[in-house]
């Protein structure tokens, strides 16, 4: 065995690089960061052969000074932080001071720089070699430009493991796309073998920011997204959130940044799936551009070499922020607000949900939506958990009355005869009333979904609105209506809970031990009482009785793991709602059933009123809209 020795400055640098640079993006993300922390407002690119033969990146920035110049390429140099202190809040993108010293040592590098204040420009030379680097005068305006060439020339080893130059590239401009969405007061110019692809010019009122995220995007992701902004805490979330029904097969629009650094964070990816948890469909990956503002000593961004990254103080409070001001965005939209595509020159989306800086169920913390009548039209005794329409003069229904929601609760404490239920359910009939008349039917005094005109095949609606025709699936409707009933009235009397006869015991890690006791107050709002029997167990006194037919230590296994992980869990309310979505779906209205006129303007109406309503509780649409242009195109009218 040899003796222990210092690794030369070459060697240890690419080792270091392995960390910091395994393909063209990464030197890109480290360059222009660097030209962001310089104050650049204008940033231009170049790439040839996917960045491989060629990475060029000139800023307009404060520039390096001569006596910087070579210091710059040395490892751990940095300006960016003096103390321990300053590391605790990083408030610029870079700040490690390895980058330069691990580009430099994998590639044949130069950096020409000029101060604001210097009257000439001076250049560094690198080529993978020993850090002893000759500096000369060169011509240049104020900034810093930097050539990187033939990445990993001296490591054949690692080049071998570059794709193809497409590939490359993309993974160039996806992250040149972050960078952009990251600071919209800068320029950006993106040009690979000798073409422009992206030529991004600053946006500063929200109409400029919004024309560049549908640039950088998808142009329909603006046409069916709506703006966020709340506040609270000493939190603020503001950007854009996809609608459901522009749901993505892959995760590849999901861009959130935290003080303006795009993370990939399993605490916020898991909180924004909570949110859309309801609303899409199986498999489907939600879109979104967003953008957390915290305290920087509040979140912890040196965890990664890569920085993507973090770790937050109060995980749990960032988890319940994003995901309660995501859920109450989300349960806003109704069929009457315009999609965010309808970008106004007031500088905004027409569909925007604002908060002003607020606090409890003000910043974010959704409310149940209004709830409508359940009423049998038959008789004064109440309903079955599927509703009746009961129409009013304007279109509307009446509250439930407490007969109403005694019976739903009665139905829902009996879940383990759930099959007595929803046979009852299916029978329950939407209930024959008196002819409502219409509204006048001109165009300006049409709702949102308009009123119905027939009935397709006992399946759709069809109804005319201001724009033309929309058609509603009538059992997905009524199934998210009769949903969200289900869960206000749910929600009214809380988690109903019984002891158990026998107590069961389950064996968990100590770490898991450990949480059990740390949120047994949060157990307990939910109905589970626990007691550690030993350091490796615990035991479960009391359950909801929505998990009569569960299984219950698995449940309270993943539970603990949420806790653990993310500092909250919604396993038993995702349980409750799975057992309420499937009592709304059988008490929904079948296929093949007729309805009256009065009926169908009824639940459309309804519609309008319901939190979520553009999806059923499967994810699905409900409704769709047909523009008079769209079904002109059909006939060729006006050709």
């Amino acid at each position: 065995m040899s003796r222990i020795h210092l690794l030369s400055p070459r060697l240890a640098n690419q080792i270091a690089a392995g960390e910091v640079v395994e393909r063209p993006a990464n030197i890109v993300k480290e360059l222009v960061e660097n030209s962001l922390d310089a104050g650049a407002v204008h940033i231009d690119v170049d790439a040839e052969q996917g960045g491989v033969k060629l990475l060029r990146v000139r800023d307009d920035g404060i520039g390096i000074g001569k006596d910087d110049l070579s210091l710059s390429l040395s490892r751990h140099a940095t300006s960016k932080i003096t103390t321990l202190d300053d590391l605790e809040a990083v408030g610029t993108m870079g700040f490690r001071g390895e980058a330069l010293a691990s580009i430099s040592s994998v590639s044949r590098l130069t950096l020409t720089s000029r101060e604001k204040t210097a009257t000439e420009a001076w250049q560094v030379k690198a080529e993978g070699r020993e850090m002893q680097a000759e500096i000369s005068p060169a011509a240049h305006p104020i900034g810093t430009t930097l050539e990187v060439r033939d990445l990993f020339f001296n490591t054949p080893a690692r080049r071998k493991f570059l794709r193809t130059e497409k590939t490359e590239f993309s993974h160039l401009e996806d992250t040149l796309k972050k960078l952009a969405l990251s600071r919209y007061d800068v320029a950006f110019t993106l040009r690979h073998n000798q073409k422009v692809i992206h030529s991004l010019r600053p946006a500063s009122r929200m109409i400029d920011r919004e024309k560049r995220v549908a640039s950088l995007l998808n142009p329909q992701f603006m046409d069916n997204a709506v703006h966020i902004e709340t506040e609270a805490a000493g939190l603020t979330i503001e950007g854009w959130v996809g609608l459901p029904t522009f749901s993505r097969s892959q995760a590849d629009m999901q861009y959130f940044f935290v003080n303006g650094r795009a993370v990939r964070d399993k605490l916020v990816v898991h909180a924004i799936k909570q949110a859309y948890r309801d609303v899409l469909y199986h498999g489907r990956q939600p879109a979104f551009v967003l953008y957390l503002w915290l305290d920087p000593k509040l979140v912890d961004v040196n965890v990664h070499p890569t920085k993507h990254e973090v770790r937050f103080r109060d995980g749990r409070l960032v988890h319940d922020f994003i995901f309660r001001s995501l859920h109450r965005a989300l349960g806003d939209i109704r069929p009457e607000q315009p999609t965010g595509g309808s970008i106004s020159e007031a500088g905004h989306s027409s569909a925007s949900v604002n908060s002003e800086t607020s606090t409890g169920a003000e910043a974010g913390e959704f409310q149940g939506q209004n709830r409508l009548n359940w009423q049998n039209a038959n008789s004064g005794s109440a309903a079955s958990p599927g509703y009746q329409f009961q129409p009013t003069s304007n279109g509307f229904g009446d509250r439930p009355s407490q007969g109403a929601v005694a019976e739903q609760l009665r139905s829902y404490e009996q879940l383990n005869q759930a099959a007595s239920s929803h046979a009852a359910m299916s029978h329950a009939a939407l209930g024959t009333n008196t002819p409502q008349p219409l509204p006048g039917e001109d165009r300006e005094d049409l709702p949102p979904l308009g009123f119905a005109i027939a009935q397709l095949h006992g399946i759709y609606i069809l109804a005319q609105n201001a724009q033309g025709l929309i058609v509603v699936d009538t059992h997905a409707a009524h199934e998210r209506i009769t949903y969200e009933r289900l869960k206000v009235a749910v929600d009214q009397q809380g988690i109903q809970s019984q002891p158990l006869l026998v107590p069961e015991t389950l064996h968990v890690s100590e770490r898991e031990a450990d949480a059990a006791e740390q949120y047994a107050d949060e157990f307990k709002l939910l109905g589970v009482e626990l007691a550690r029997m030993s350091p490796e167990s615990l035991m479960i006194r009391q359950i909801p009785v929505l998990l009569q037919q569960a299984n219950v230590g698995q449940l309270i296994t993943d539970m603990l793991g949420d806790l653990i992980e993310h500092g909250a869990s919604d396993r038993i309310l995702a349980h409750r709602n799975e057992l309420l979505s499937t009592m709304a779906c059988h008490g929904s209205v079948r296929a093949n059933r007729k309805l009256t006129i009065p009926e169908m303007n009824a639940l459309l109406r309804d519609m309008e009123d319901t939190e979520r309503s553009g999806q059923c509780n499967h994810g699905r649409p409900t409704w769709t809209q047909m523009t008079m242009p769209e079904l002109d195109k059909l006939f060729m009218r006006g050709r």
